[in-house]
């Protein structure tokens, strides 16, 4: 069992350079606790009487400055926290602070660069890295990513996110047993192998979180997420299994309503995300006092979720992320206050061990049978009486079992009495006799039957040929039949066709010659004739246009595809990682190449050292010599290039393997970019889409009328229009495409004319 307070770090978040920065100082003496000092000068405008106070110091285990990076923070904190579940203790690991101080940065990481990796996928990489170098456990790993999101929890990782709205996905409900263990119903457990699956698992979970622009934070987080590494291990041959979960949290940030000033659906998540973070408090203040009694976990979700992690079987470390702004300066001491708070907890860790059940049960059972039956031969008590009929019943069930399972290592248990051994040795011996006796009469039985079934045989012969030629005679009557009703139905055809022409001969001239109505009637039809051959023609040209329009709609799409992929703000990102990669590809290839070489060398090294050897020998032999024991100068060199080359191949392949994981990151996140590229576009055309039906006449006037030349109020006026329906860099929800190719197309022609004014308008 290991005792120990919630560890807490503090995090300063790099300011912004058009905001103000606040007054703050940090005292790192190697003697003392490391301590953090908010400065508030007083406001002169709140009179000469003012006792406010004007300096803040806080103590953390570590504070992390502007400058800090990635691998510090894992270094310094995450690390320990793994080590402690590999060993088999549960870990937690939380981020505490205001919106947009920093926590999904700290937690999970960056999508623009490799370097810019969080807590989650660096722990995942050290886990990962440590079971594989231990070989003498099996290591288990299991991931869950569970969302709270207005107080009702939904699995991450669930595969109907991205077809079903947030209501009609299940929610994952708590339940607790007898002894007050959480257990969340609805909740997915994922087996991951390999880091990449586990990394797959968080980027989907990633993708289907709830993110929303705030004035706070362009991509704020609007729920709480955790994400809980299941381990578990195992030595071979042991009954014993540990079990460890870690917990790496990344809470919504707080913020003041009356501040942001936001309203709708983000003032309902607002309310939702403080509401749980003051029931966090809540518990927190309840668990520093000694004398409480009761401790209100299940207030919410998160709480009753994180029981363990607060004041239970739990090794517990929280970042309080700050943003040291000038106009942040009050969350901020309010989120260190907070980080005090936490500092008082105590939690007890103990080591999750368990003995397997069904191997002890088992194990049990057999030790039990084996000494009761060495205690019946031990006391060698002899028994006189007969067995009863009940008794034989039983032991002839157990014969007819035995020998029916088809398992080769069955085993017949009758215990240790000598009565029912013999008993079962007699009925063994008697059924084998009686198979015996049973086989030598079959034998003889089916020599009988053969001798008699060879007339029978003859006679059968003779039926079945008479059979077929009855057969045959019926086939060949059906034959003829059938072609005589051919006939008929052709000559019947035949005839039909005969009055058919008949019929339109007569039908072609109705007047008889000579009769003057007879000419009339021909120059009128030839109008008809000349119509229908145009309404043909004019169908035909309608589908061949319809046909280039739906070309022209693709050709308009991938054009305007093309047009927002340029102007996004991420092309810039993605571009780099492109050649990050390309570049990282280069490498690895040129790394692959040198490990073969390098192999190669290693054996030919091998090779001739063992040639060398036999070169001695022979020599000894020929020359009636010892063999030397110490090796020679050449074989020592050979030695030598031998060690140098092992080197040179590790340091390779570990720079290979480190490449490899770098390779697969980039690539996560080069198709979440694309992701949301694709995401935001398709958002994008249909609110182009919208705006044309809207304004429909003034933009055709405006495009086709007159391209170039307009007056300068319209030119003044319009780039103030366009600018309010501009590209927007994160569209919330996705609306459904048009379907008409023509609307497609008008889209595309509002958009290039746009751009041709906003261009023109920068000239000027």
């Amino acid at each position: 069992m290991v005792k120990q307070t919630i560890q807490i770090f503090a995090r300063v978040k790099p300011t912004v350079r058009k905001q103000q920065q606040g007054i703050y100082s940090i005292d790192e003496d190697e003697k003392l606790i490391p301590s953090l000092e908010i400065i508030l000068p007083r406001d002169l405008a709140d009179g000469f009487v003012n006792n406010k106070r004007e300096s803040y110091k806080f103590k953390f285990q570590r504070i992390f400055d502007q400058d800090a990076n990635q691998e510090t923070i894992f270094e310094n904190i995450a690390k320990p926290v793994a080590e402690s579940v590999l060993a088999g203790y549960n870990g937690t690991i939380f981020a505490y602070g205001q919106t947009g101080s920093g926590k999904t940065f700290t937690i999970t990481g960056g999508a623009e660069r490799y370097s810019d990796r969080g807590i989650i996928p660096r722990t995942l990489s050290y886990i990962f890295e440590q079971s594989q170098k231990d070989s003498s456990k099996i290591y288990t790993t299991h991931i869950s990513y569970l969302e709270i999101y207005n107080e009702c929890g939904y699995d991450l990782l669930d595969p109907r996110h991205e077809a079903s709205s947030l209501e009609d996905l299940p929610k994952v409900t708590i339940l607790e047993d007898p002894d007050q263990n959480i257990h969340l119903k609805n909740l997915s457990l994922h087996q991951a192998t390999t880091e990449e699956e586990a990394l797959n698992l968080l980027f989907l979970g990633d993708t289907n979180r709830m993110i929303a622009e705030t004035p706070m934070n362009q991509a704020s987080t609007r729920s709480h997420c955790i994400f809980t590494i299941h381990l578990s291990s195992k030595e071979p041959g042991s009954a014993t299994v540990r079990h460890a979960k870690l917990h790496l949290v990344d809470l919504a940030g707080s913020e003041r309503v009356a501040k942001t000033g936001v309203g709708g659906l983000l003032l309902t998540e607002a309310k939702y995300i403080n509401l749980s973070l003051h029931y966090l408090e809540q518990v927190i203040i309840a668990l520093s006092e000694k004398h409480r009694l009761h401790i209100p976990y299940r207030n919410s979700m998160m709480t009753s979720v994180l029981r363990d992690s607060l004041g239970g079987n739990c090794m517990t470390t929280m970042i309080a992320t700050l943003s040291l702004e000038k106009r942040n300066i009050d969350e901020s001491i309010s989120t260190c206050r907070f980080a005090q708070r936490v500092a008082l907890i105590k939690n007890e860790a103990v080591l999750n061990e368990e003995i397997d059940p069904r191997l002890m049960i088992i194990r049990l059972q057999k030790e039990i049978q084996e000494l009761k039956d060495e205690l019946a031969i031990v006391t060698g008590e002899q028994r006189t009486e007969a067995l009863t009929e009940a008794e034989l019943l039983q032991l002839e069930k157990l014969i007819t079992s035995f020998l029916e399972d088809q398992d080769p290592e069955s085993r017949l248990e009758v215990g240790a009495d000598m009565r029912k051994i013999h008993h079962c040795f007699h009925h063994l011996k008697k059924l084998l006799q009686d198979k015996k006796i049973h086989e030598k009469s079959t034998v003889s039985s089916e020599i009988k039957d053969q001798n008699c079934q060879e007339p029978l045989k003859e006679e059968e012969h003779k039926k079945l040929r008479d059979i077929l030629q009855q057969r045959d005679n019926e086939i060949n009557i059906l034959v003829n039949m059938l072609k005589k009703e051919k006939k008929k139905a052709q000559d019947a055809l035949h005839l039909s066709s005969m009055d058919r022409n008949e019929f339109r001969h007569s039908q072609s001239s109705p007047f008889p010659p000579g009769n003057p109505e007879g000419p009339r009637t021909l120059p009128s039809s030839a109008p008809t004739q000349v119509h229908d051959s145009s309404a043909v023609g004019y169908r035909s040209s309608l589908l061949h246009r319809k046909t280039e329009m739906r070309e022209e709609m693709s050709l308009g799409r991938q054009e305007a595809f093309e047009i927002f992929k340029r102007d996004h703000a991420d092309s810039v990102t993605i571009e780099d990682n492109k050649q990050i990669l390309k570049q990282r590809f280069s490498e690895a290839k040129a790394l692959g190449e040198n490990i073969n070489e390098a192999r190669s060398k290693i054996g030919r090294l091998k090779e001739e050292i063992t040639q060398r050897h036999l070169q001695q020998v022979a020599l000894g032999i020929s020359e009636n010599m010892a063999v030397p024991s110490v090796p020679d100068l050449q074989e020592e060199k050979l030695r030598s290039q031998l060690e140098e080359e092992k080197k040179r191949y590790k340091t390779m392949f570990t720079h290979l393997k480190a490449l490899k994981v770098e390779i697969e990151h980039l690539q996560l996140l080069m198709d979440k970019a694309k992701v949301k590229l694709q995401k935001e576009f398709e958002a994008w055309w249909a609110e182009e889409a919208t705006s044309l039906q809207v304004d429909t006449p003034a933009v055709q006037s405006l495009n086709l009328t007159k391209p170039f030349h307009q007056t300068p109020e319209s030119l003044h006026e319009r780039p103030q229009l366009l600018s309010n329906k501009s590209i927007p860099k994160r569209p919330t929800s996705s609306i459904p495409l048009t379907g008409d190719s023509q609307t497609d197309s008008d889209i595309l022609a509002f958009i290039k004319a746009r751009q041709n004014i906003l261009q023109k308008k920068c000239f000027q």
